[in-house]
């Protein structure tokens, strides 16, 4: 029995190693900010800036700051799956060809989505604990938001 268990956690251990090897391209653009970047079309206050850097990058950009443990699978395939859903979901580092209806739909979403405590995920919250948004922070995306959605209204 014992020699089946051996065998059993060393195969584990064999699959383990190999998957390792499978390292998807990583998502980072090297802090390259392209003009289509949300940074570029619109003015961000500096905190807001840092909000956004801090709770939403990570899945919605093209910058990705990667974590030690992303260099582990299975947590690398699963953190990809985020990163790629997120992106497809809203990617600032593409705002710029998004035409001002769509910006306007997704400022609402990110509005609502703030409001209802679903962005950040808890999922990522749970490790990246600087990205719980507080009160004050919630307030100041919120009122950015509308800023720049008044001013796409008074553009369409």
């Amino acid at each position: 029995m014992k020699r089946f268990i051996r065998k059993i956690l060393f195969i584990g251990l064999i699959i383990f190693l190999l998957m390792q090897l499978y390292q998807p391209a990583r998502n980072s653009d090297y802090g390259q900010v392209l003009p289509i970047h949300i940074s570029r079309v619109y003015p961000i206050p500096k905190n807001v800036q840092t909000i956004l850097q801090t709770s939403c990058y990570d899945c919605h950009s093209n910058n990705t700051q990667y974590p030690w443990y992303s260099y582990i699978q299975p947590a690398r395939t699963f953190m990809e799956g985020h990163i790629t859903k997120g992106k497809e979901n809203l990617n600032f580092s593409q705002w710029g060809s998004y035409s001002k209806r769509k910006q306007e739909n997704k400022l609402d979403r990110i509005a609502k989505q703030i409001k209802a405590n679903q962005m950040p995920l808890a999922s990522y919250t749970l490790i990246h604990k600087n990205a719980v948004l507080n009160t004050v922070e919630k307030e100041q995306l919120l009122n950015w938001i509308e800023k720049v959605s008044d001013s796409l209204a008074q553009i369409n």
